[in-house]
């Protein structure tokens, strides 16, 4: 009976459910439900609040309806005390008042202005009250019991004091500007002061170099770098002729001449110690270089020497003739006046001059073609 009952229901599930789960189904069906009164909750929770919002609605429909009937009313009664204020100032009608009235923008403008007017006022009702406050604190205080005339008196008097100060401080202004001119233009001398400073220093060192008032200083340089040139030439002819001395400046006395004395272990001496012969070698030394200067301006091919030879010992004597043979080579003409009978034993080519007798003399040599006598004084 069970089993039928069962078979029963299973044929009556399979009619409505087919082969799909039983339990599967119930709680999708569960689910939906719960689904479904959520929903419903939710829609009723809506429409309590919609039925507030009803409410609320129409309670301001009543409200609007009775705050239009209360303007209407006023409308109406301001309607009837304008058209009665029409008639009093001869209007018309509305549309008569309306053509007589400021436009718009002109009434706005006119608002502003009254209201800046009336914000001025109350600054200046404010102003009159400070002032009034302070007119009576200073009247308590009394600080004159001169009168009003006397006062007005003194008022004057420093008046015109202000305008005397204000005429001293407009000079004084004026002053200071003629000031700042000035000062402008002192710092522009100034500036071209140090300029020339500068150029005052460089001239000042030179000065102090080689300038004096007689030009003596100036002199003694120039010749100082003539004589120091001198005796650079003359040096190179004096170590042809003799090692031991060396020509130099005197530290003391710039224009006159020292010499280096290698045999005497570089002792600095002066020429006036030097020996006759040694002082000839130098002379010598010396004109030979004093030509080697002029030489490159001037050109110089004969050098006429005039005694001195007598001084000198035989070493010496030889070294000379030795000097002038190689500027003989070099194309210079070296003329020798002397009376030393050693020299006339080495100079093959003579003029001597020849004493007659009575105060006459005559020239005899290689180009003397006759005869011509010269008095001796």
């Amino acid at each position: 009976m069970l089993v039928k009952e069962k078979e029963k229901n299973e044929y009556q599930r399979i009619g409505l459910f087919g082969n799909k789960n039983p339990d599967d189904e119930e709680n999708r069906a569960v689910k939906a439900i719960e689904e479904a009164e959520q929903a419903k909750l939710a829609l009723l929770e809506e429409l309590k609040i919609a039925e507030t919002n009803v409410a609320t609605a129409k309670h301001q429909i009543e409200e609007w309806s009775m705050s239009i009937k209360q303007r209407q009313q006023k409308i109406a009664a301001l309607e009837i005390s304008f058209n009665s204020r029409l008639q009093q100032k001869d209007f018309a009608d509305e549309q008569g008042y309306l053509s007589a009235s400021l436009p718009e923008q002109e009434i706005t403008l006119l608002k502003q202005k009254a209201d800046q007017l009336q914000a001025e006022e109350y600054s200046l009702l404010g102003a009159k009250k400070e002032i009034s406050k302070q007119l009576a604190t200073e009247t308590e205080r009394r600080l004159t019991e001169d009168s009003l005339d006397n006062l007005k008196i003194v008022e004057q008097e420093w008046a015109a004091k202000k305008e005397i100060l204000v005429q001293a401080i407009g000079a004084n202004t004026q002053i200071l500007k003629q000031n700042q001119k000035s000062l402008e233009e002192h710092r522009d001398k100034i500036r071209a002061k140090e300029i020339q400073e500068k150029q005052w220093i460089k001239w000042k060192n030179l000065d102090n170099l080689i300038g004096s008032a007689d030009g003596k200083k100036y002199r003694n340089f120039a010749q100082g770098l003539t004589f120091e040139y001198m005796i650079k030439h003359a040096n190179i002819q004096l170590q042809k002729m003799f090692d031991r001395y060396v020509l130099l400046r005197d530290r003391d006395k710039p224009l006159e001449l020292c010499v280096i004395d290698h045999y005497q272990g570089e002792q600095v001496r002066s020429v006036k110690n030097l020996s006759g012969g040694e002082s000839f070698v130098v002379s010598l030394a010396l004109a030979l270089g004093l030509s080697k200067m002029a030489s490159k301006n001037v050109q110089i091919d004969s050098l006429f020497l005039d005694e001195g030879f007598g001084t000198l010992d035989e070493e010496a004597l030889d070294m000379a003739l030795t000097t002038l043979s190689g500027l003989r080579q070099e194309g210079k003409l070296i003329g020798v006046i002397s009376h030393v009978q050693a020299l006339k034993d080495r100079i093959s080519t003579q003029i001597q001059l020849v004493p007659e007798g009575n105060g006459h003399s005559r020239i005899e040599g290689v180009g003397c073609r006759s005869s011509s006598q010269i008095r001796l004084s």
